[in-house]
């Protein structure tokens, strides 16, 4: 479609009585008229067509976003920081995948000098973790924990501060990439790390929202005597990256309502129900 008809399509977003079937014409036309929506809004001056050009282009990243989400689920799930990235777009539509790859690259060469690979685990740990929590100065988000920005893998690396699984996936994206056999879990209410070699027989557990605390499978079974839960064999052993990345989400929701931005959570929520299928 040509320039000229797109611009007098948006210009019919004025009419309330063409407005529907307008909609549904921009729609059919997919992701890549966008960067056209975008510059339209940059141009007009009726407050009220660019609040209905916003709303257009929101549902078309939306509904690429639950496409991309349902793809990294089915075939990519193995990249963890992909899908990480995948849910920071919502919020951060134009962020770029290369990017955070590169940020990540670069917090890997801060923690690299210090770490020996030939320590044992439990020094191993206490390198990274004195990397990360010491001299890079990563913490707990402890005056605003139910921040969306908790969620958007970009933002905790800006600022340095985040929940229990946002410092937790990035102290183990960057153990691993260090060769460490370290993992996430899924304890009700908290999100730990496991150190786990089997072959060594060798198993710990780390809390990267305390400082990369290490601590024992019997402060599991406190822990959870403590919150009243009876224990179960998935809460001392490692989570899937489906299990993270839908945590994540589900963090993301109960952030957004407790803003009382319900039609954010909704479709947070709406994200979570592919993970179900």
């Amino acid at each position: 479609m040509e320039n000229k008809e797109l611009k007098a399509l948006v210009s019919l977003l004025e009419d309330d009585e063409l407005r529907p079937e307008i909609e549904r014409k921009i729609y059919s036309l997919g992701n890549e008229i966008i960067p056209f929506l975008e510059e339209e809004w940059e141009t007009s001056f009726d407050a009220s067509v660019q609040e209905r050009i916003e709303g257009i282009i929101h549902t078309l990243q939306f509904d690429l976003l639950k496409e991309r989400l349902v793809e990294w689920k089915s075939e990519e799930q193995d990249d963890l920081l992909k899908g990480l990235w995948l849910i920071a777009t919502y919020q951060y539509p134009d962020l770029s995948l290369e990017k955070l790859r590169q940020d990540f690259e670069q917090l890997y060469y801060e923690v690299w000098p210090e770490f020996n690979p030939d320590a044992h685990p439990y020094d191993q740990v206490k390198i990274v973790s004195g990397s990360l929590f010491g001299r890079l100065r990563f913490k707990a988000n402890t005056k605003n924990f139910h921040s969306p920005a908790n969620s958007m893998i970009n933002s905790v690396l800006e600022s340095k501060r985040g929940n229990p699984i946002a410092l937790g996936t990035i102290y183990m994206l960057i153990a691993q990439k260090l060769g460490m056999p370290v993992y996430g879990v899924n304890l009700p209410n908290f999100f730990i790390l496991t150190y786990h070699d089997k072959e060594r027989d060798v198993q710990f557990y780390i809390n990267a929202f305390n400082r990369g605390l290490i601590f024992t499978k019997q402060d599991i079974d406190h822990y959870l005597a403590q919150i009243n839960i009876n224990p179960h064999p998935k809460f001392y052993k490692a989570c899937s990256h489906v299990e993270i990345v839908a945590r994540v989400l589900r963090n993301l929701s109960v952030s957004y309502e407790k803003l009382d931005e319900h039609e954010k959570a909704d479709e947070v929520k709406q994200l979570l129900v592919l993970f179900e299928k």
